[in-house]
């Protein structure tokens, strides 16, 4: 097995690990501070030909494998946690998710705005009572002339209020349950879409983060994304490749951990010698560094696979839980290794703890990931036994 990254795998990765460390890494801490939703860093990746860098050329895209958009997302959020989030929702679950399932005219009249950065994509499904069980949806879509009515309170909803697009999943047939939920592109300058005040965050504070209200706001049958109904299944297949995201996420979010750490120890001096030559300190590292490689191999392989169309969901699920777990005990160890130095926020090691903890939660929580993977795991059995 040849697990070399290809030369414009390995093109990509440099020029993003490049841009992220010049124009996104000296901010991060500004932009956190001030919870100020980084605008310039999105301009930076549309001018960069980052956004919608998977699709086809002829909606503005790059063409690139999904392994290259990984390195990109794993880049961006090892400088500044919060711009690659921003990046993989508006990526993932909002472009991508309109490639794969809008009709031609969407795909054509959507998504070119969207590469070129014009316009801001976001992912409404989160709801006061239906997280981890997206089948709970309350928010409602009812049949009008021409279109549909939208009404209910989206929570927690990344690029709320800077996004100009928003997929919003609403049932529009209570009766049928997760079988009676739709998906609709609904505009930011629609009447009666309003948004909460952003919301104060443990991590990412600069990622805009609010609830999304809607009020009677009508919807005209041509942004109906899918076919009517079949929203749930858009959400569960558009939601396994952001989990590759957030994964990614996790292991640069560990990575600047380590090399922050990392550093740290050969200028430390503790009892006559430098804090890299005590044993307890090289087992921290030793362990921060080999979990991080566990963690980039199972998030290669399984954007790899879900690059390639084959069905990754465990392996994809096993990616962003050990993943994110591991990011969470990477930061804490770091922080550790820097003492008080790692708890001021002087220093970045604290806002990487903080930044951590959410790939744990979003997109799907690590106990949802340990419940498909068991889940796959035992269907295995069963059929091997049948």
């Amino acid at each position: 097995m040849d697990f070399r990254l290809t030369e414009e795998e390995q093109a990509i990765q440099a020029a993003a690990r490049e841009l992220a460390r010049k124009e996104f890494a000296p901010h991060a801490a500004e932009y956190d501070r001030t919870h100020q939703f980084p605008r310039r860093n999105f301009d930076l990746l549309a001018q960069g030909g980052y956004l919608g860098m998977t699709l086809p050329a002829r909606y503005g895209g790059g063409e690139a494998g999904y392994l290259s958009y990984t390195l990109c997302v794993e880049a961006f959020s090892q400088a500044c946690a919060t711009t690659g989030v921003i990046f993989e929702v508006h990526n993932s679950l909002h472009s991508e998710a309109v490639f794969n399932h809008g009709t031609e005219e969407q795909r054509e009249r959507f998504l070119p705005p969207l590469c070129r950065g014009e316009r801001l994509g976001a992912y409404a499904l989160t709801e006061p009572n239906a997280g981890s069980d997206a089948a709970a949806i309350a928010a409602t879509a009812s049949r009008v002339d021409g279109g549909w009515r939208l009404n209910g309170r989206k929570v927690f909803i990344t690029n709320g209020g800077e996004a100009d697009e928003y997929l919003v999943y609403a049932s529009s047939d209570s009766s049928r349950g997760s079988r009676g939920i739709t998906c609709f592109i609904v505009p930011k300058e629609a009447p009666g879409i309003s948004f909460g005040p952003p919301l104060e965050k443990l991590g990412i504070r600069a990622s805009a983060t609010t609830d999304v209200i809607l009020e009677d706001v009508f919807v005209p049958d041509d942004r109906v994304l899918g076919t009517v109904h079949e929203g749930y299944k858009i959400a569960l297949r558009t939601l396994h490749s952001g989990r590759i995201g957030i994964a990614a996420q996790a292991v640069g979010i560990l990575q600047a951990s380590l090399d922050n750490a990392a550093r740290y120890t050969l200028q430390r001096e503790t009892f006559g010698k430098k804090i890299a030559d005590h044993q307890m300190i090289q087992w921290h590292l030793a362990e921060m560094a080999t979990e991080l490689e566990a963690a980039r191999l199972l998030l290669y392989r399984a954007a790899w696979m879900h690059g390639e169309g084959i069905r990754a969901t465990k392996e994809i699920s096993m990616a962003k839980l050990f993943a994110s777990r591991v990011a969470v005990e990477g930061t804490l160890r770091g922080v550790q290794i820097l003492g008080g130095y790692g708890y001021m926020s002087e220093y970045p090691q604290e806002r990487l703890m903080r930044d951590a903890k959410i790939t744990e939660i979003y997109e799907g929580t690590s106990e949802i990931q340990r419940l498909v993977v068991a889940r796959a795991l035992l269907e295995g059995y069963r059929g091997n036994d049948s």
